[in-house]
Order: structure tokens, then sequence, then C-alpha cells
């Protein structure tokens, strides 16, 4: 369940979120990601304050959109009341699209831009389970499709069975705080129990005890083919709950925060083997909320939550339907889920989870020209790679639920006047409107040229540097897309507005700012980009990325200075690194969401964090750039930055090569 806010809907996607601010401008602050907070961060859980603690914090006084923006430090982003806001402008962006298809139909059912949607009822029947419970079993609806001959728009009707059976209490003692010490739940291969306790008691939580937080454990024994379910829907509305589940070694497996009402926990977690598995239930930290050693109840940071809790856990077979659709390479799919679905996922032909996503919905960074739908408990979109059947999965609560699918060709492909789209780089754009990106409206910006010296690399070459970026930019969205083999007909230029002013806010062109400072903006963040646009259905968005980051001092993994030596090629370093991040933001314009920064796999749209030198810069394995040993960052397959909640694997190559098709 999510929390539903009441806002309008404005031209930009972006949302504003403004915090009392605090003098001068703020750069990336030197301190790495504690390994506590890492581990958070890993496990899809925020380590920022939420909503009016954010006030608290080192902030200026606009926090951008994380979704959109580069940051220097994900740590610093509240996923919270951003996820709340975004909700809010999708259910607003959907009313709108309703009421603008009724009027349409209403006066003239032939000036309907969309045809009507068909429905498919379930054919599973209610209150049952066990034939479309997996991808393989998957129900085919037939009449889907982006063909001529098949309706693009279906409403899934169906019903996710109960199935969790007699619930029992139990009662709870401290200690509790650690795997061996945690209260038997008497579950043994399935079962449900429900209790009662209180976070910051016992001998770790607060006064008297030693403040080290306070953790819950509880031991379930699963079955085969059994699902964890567990959720603190109940508690005090003050109880910032967060829960985990960890195997028998002390590995955590799953982790959620916020998916129940307001600050609550919900969670389903199906193990790979039978056997014991504990849950974990504990308050949020801004230092991590997890123990360091989940063997040992004095191993918290201290600073969590505290406050009485309700508990359900359940062992249980899950009912989740599976629908099969037939795409085409290149079709852009758009789900949402309402009533009991609260979670969607698509599987490719092959068996590859390619998005899956619980609770959250950002459909509100589409672009206004997007026909892609929002608005639901979740939203996904996704570019399929190949023909053939995916399957589209539906979890949730028990009950009935509506499922909206539709499927669009690319945005290229279904607007002939937008065959070739233009990414314009200004080096030296004079005035921006920070608005367009969620500042504080129009604002001067320094020109790239004037922080060139900051890289150790004269001015006078300002102009060879600005034309390395742009070669970048172009191999990145033009070279490697053609030969990614994935659309044969890429269709794309790359320019400089100083050699090509004429085409300052025309049609098909996207314009991308690299040019000034967080001070002057008015936007704490490295880059950010106007929409994020699955298809590419808006080609004049617009993104910044801000120099004074990446030209700090040495230090901040942020700043490019830090991995420059005297046996650094500058000008090949620094033009690689920020025609990469130019790259990224223009990534976000045509349809990827951020990747995982944390792994190993470097890709251009991987999100801000400690890992940029690798993952976004390049720097090779000496640890400095702009050597023989440097590499080339790519959009390629990668899995989704686990904070922002998606989950499977992002394949933004072909994102990226599908956004841009001449055919």
């Amino acid at each position: 369940m999510r929390t539903s806010l009441v806002t309008s809907i404005g031209v930009a996607a972006v949302v504003s979120l403004t915090i009392p601010s605090l003098a001068g401008a703020v750069v990336a602050d030197d301190e790495e990601v504690s390994p506590g907070q890492q581990q958070t961060l890993d496990l899809g859980i925020q380590v920022a304050p939420k909503g009016a603690d954010v006030a608290a914090r080192r902030t200026p006084s606009t926090s951008p959109n994380p979704y959109l923006a580069n940051l220097p430090d994900v740590s610093e982003a509240d996923y919270f009341t951003w996820n709340k806001a975004m909700h809010a402008k999708a259910d607003a962006r959907a009313g709108s699209a309703r009421l603008a298809a009724n009027r349409r139909t209403a006066s003239s059912p032939s000036a309907s831009a969309l045809p009507p949607p068909f429905v498919h009822d379930e054919e599973e029947p209610a209150g049952t389970f066990g034939s479309n419970d997996t991808a393989p079993d998957a129900e085919p609806v037939q009449d889907f499709g982006t063909a001529a001959a098949r309706n693009n728009r279906v409403r899934i009707l169906g019903h996710l069975a109960d199935l969790r059976g007699t619930v029992r209490a139990i009662t709870t003692a401290e200690d509790q705080g650690a795997i061996p010490l945690a209260t038997p739940t008497g579950i043994v291969g399935r079962g449900a129990v429900r209790t009662s306790s209180v976070l910051g008691d016992g001998p770790h939580g607060q006064a008297p005890g030693d403040g080290t937080n306070d953790f819950d454990f509880y031991k379930v024994n699963v079955a085969a083919g059994q699902s964890i379910l567990a959720d603190t829907e109940g508690s005090a509305a003050a109880t910032d709950t967060i829960l985990a589940v960890y195997d028998a070694e002390g590995t955590p497996l799953a982790a959620d925060d916020d998916s129940g009402t307001g600050v609550l926990s919900s969670l389903s977690y199906t193990p790979e083997a039978a056997g014991d598995y504990y849950v974990l239930v504990a308050g949020f930290s801004f230092e991590g909320p997890f123990p360091a050693d989940p063997f040992d109840s004095g191993s918290g940071r201290g600073g969590a939550a505290k406050g009485p809790y309700s508990l359900a856990i359940s062992v249980q077979q899950v009912d989740a339907d599976w629908y099969a659709v037939r795409l085409r390479p290149g079709d852009v799919l758009g789900g949402v889920g309402e009533g009991g679905a609260t979670g969607l996922k698509v599987i490719t032909p092959s068996g590859e989870e390619r998005v899956g996503g619980v609770g959250t919905d950002a459909s509100s960074l589409y672009p206004p020209t997007s026909p892609l739908p929002g608005g639901g408990n979740t939203t996904i979109a996704y570019v399929a790679e190949e023909a053939g059947w995916y399957a589209v999965g539906v979890t949730g609560t028990t009950g009935r639920y509506d499922v909206t699918v539709e499927g669009y060709r690319p945005g290229a492909r279904t607007d002939r006047t937008a065959r070739t789209q233009t990414v314009l780089l200004d080096f030296a754009p004079g005035r921006v409107n920070a608005a367009t990106w969620g500042g504080p409206g129009v604002r001067t910006v320094s020109p790239f040229s004037s922080f060139v010296p900051r890289w150790g690399i004269a001015r006078a070459d300002a102009r060879k540097v600005e034309n390395r970026v742009l070669a970048t930019v172009r191999e990145n969205l033009r070279a490697e897309l053609q030969t990614g083999g994935l659309n044969p007909d890429v269709n794309v230029e790359v320019l400089n507005a100083r050699t090509s002013p004429e085409l300052i806010n025309k049609e098909n062109v996207s314009r991308i700012h690299v040019a000034g400072t967080i001070a002057e903006s008015g936007i704490d963040t490295i880059g950010i980009a106007q929409y994020i646009d699955p298809g590419n259905y808006g080609h004049e968005d617009e993104a910044i990325v801000l120099l004074d980051v990446l030209s700090a001092p040495a230090g901040p993994a942020s700043s490019l200075n830090t991995f420059l030596s005297a046996s650094s090629d500058r000008v090949e370093f620094v033009s690689a690194a920020v025609g990469n991040v130019v790259a990224h933001e223009v990534g976000h314009t045509i349809g990827n969401y951020h990747t995982d920064n944390a792994d190993e796999i470097g890709n251009v749209m991987d999100s801000g964090g400690a890992n940029f030198a690798k993952n976004l810069y390049g720097v090779g394995p000496d640890g400095i750039g702009g050597t023989a040993d440097d590499d080339d960052v790519r959009f390629v397959t990668d899995r989704y930055s686990p904070v922002e909640g998606f989950t499977g694997l992002e394949n933004t190559l072909n994102v990226s090569a599908w956004a841009y098709s001449g055919r």
C-alpha cells in the first residue's frame, strides 16, 4: 500500500522539494559511504533522512529528484519522499489522461487517439491457484500486440488467492537480537503467526541498554516452493520499521522499507532452497539499520528508530499470476497494477527478468507526449530486445486486481516528422531556466571553458576538449548503438551548439547544457535530466551537466582531479569522463533508469556513488585516469539501482538503440 498525495500536473515532470537552505554552495563531501550505509543501499533501502527530517541535513534550497539526477552521494537521497511525490503526480497524470480520452470519445468516437482496451479475464477460477503461477505456465493474451491486426491495449482482470491458512499468536522476550537468539515462531514447512513487540528495549536498546540498536529476529522453517511473507501493518504510525530475511549463515537475502502503509514495511521472499531462515525487524537508521554481525546482538551502529510494532509472518504458497504477450523488437511495454496487484515483472522469451517493481511508479517522469500508462500501485516500462512471447507477472495482496498492459512502437517510428533527432551540446548557454529541472528559475551559468584550467588544462585548449567531449558522446549515442546490432537503423546526430546555433529550440533537438555550478543553478547535483522517456516520445528534452563537482580539488570520488597525475593524458581523460556524464543524462531522456554503481559492471547509466572512477569515468586498474588501461564505458546490461525500487536487468544498449529509430 502506498500514500497518495493530491498535486497538480505541470509542464515538466520534475517535482521540486523545497527545503530550508543553508548559506553557500554544497559540493561533494569528502567522506565515503560507510560499510553499513553501503550494505543498506545494496539491499534497496535509503539511508538519508525521510521527509521532515531532511531539513536536519546539510542540503541546498532544492533537493533534486534522485531518479533524474546524477548525485555525488546517493546516501543523501530521500527516495521515500520522492516516491510519495512521484506517485501523487502519476495519479494526477493518469487522471488527466483518462479525462482527456473520455472527452474525445464523448465528442467524437473516431477522434480518440487510442483504441479502447480489450478485457482479458483470468482463466484461473477466483480463490484457486496452480494453473498460471509461473512464467513458463503464463496464460496467453492472444489478441494483444503492436501489429496492425492486434490491439495494443489490454486490461487484465484477475484474482490472487489467499493461501495463508490459520494464524497463531506468539510472544517474544529479549534478547532476540541475533540469529542464535531468534524467537522461535513454530513455523515448520509452512504456517502463519502474529505478534507484538517493541524496538528499543532489551540490552542494546535505549537506556538502560547500551544504545547500539535493538534487533528482533524470528526463526522460520521453509519447505520447498514456499515463500516468506512478513509485514508490520498495524504498528504505531511513528515506528519506522525495517524488515529483512537472513539465511542460516547470516547473509541478508531480501529487505524492505516503506512498502507498507507510511513508514511500515512489507516483504515477500521465496528462498531457492528449503531450510531455516530468519526474519529481522529493525528500526530505520541513517548509519544503516542492520547488525554488522547478525550473530552478535550488540553489533548495531546506534541511532535507530524505536517504538511498538505488530508483526505478521507467514510461510506459504503464493498465488502469482502470469500472462504471456507477444512483442516485436523495439516494442515499448507499459504496465500498471491496481487493486490487489502491487508488483509487476517482465520475463523475456529466454527466461531473463528484465524489469520488476513493487510499489514504484515513476511514470510522472515521462514527458507529456508519452503514451505509456501510469498511476497505479506499481508502474513498469520495458523496451523489447527480441520477438516472441514475454511473460508479465502479477503479485501482491489477496483479492481482485486490475492490470493495464499497453504496447507501442518507439517514438520515431510513430511520428514520421521525427525520423532524425539531434542531440545538441551547449557549452556556453549563458542563461538557463533551472526550473526545467526543479530549480529556482532563470539563472546565469559559467561556460565550460572557465572550468578547463581546474583540470590542469590550458584554457586555450578548451575548444579541443569540447570537441573531444562531443566525440565521446557521439561514440556512445551513435557508433556504439549502431554496432550493437539490436536496432538496424539508429538515426541520431550529435552536434555542438557553438557551430550549429540555428538548431537551438528547434523541433527534434534535445539540448544538453554543459556549464555552470551548483551555486549558479541552485540544484545540488552533477547532472540532471528533464524526463525519463522509455521509447523516446519527447524529442525536445533538456538536461544539464554542472562542472563544479567534476572539477573540485582532488579527494572526492566524484572529482576528476582525484584520478589525475603527472602521467595522465588530461585532455583524453577529462573529455571521456565528461562525455560519459553527458551521455548519462541523454540516456535518461531516451528512457534509461539508473543502474547499480556498486557492482563490477561499468555502465553509462550507473547512478552516483563511491564507484564513479571505474563505472562511469573509465579509470583503469592503475587508479589513474588518462592512461593506457582506461576502460571504454558503454551502454550495457546491468541490474537496476537497488535503492530505486526496480528489479531485474536493464539492457541500456537496447533501450538507447531503439530510442533513435529512423524507419
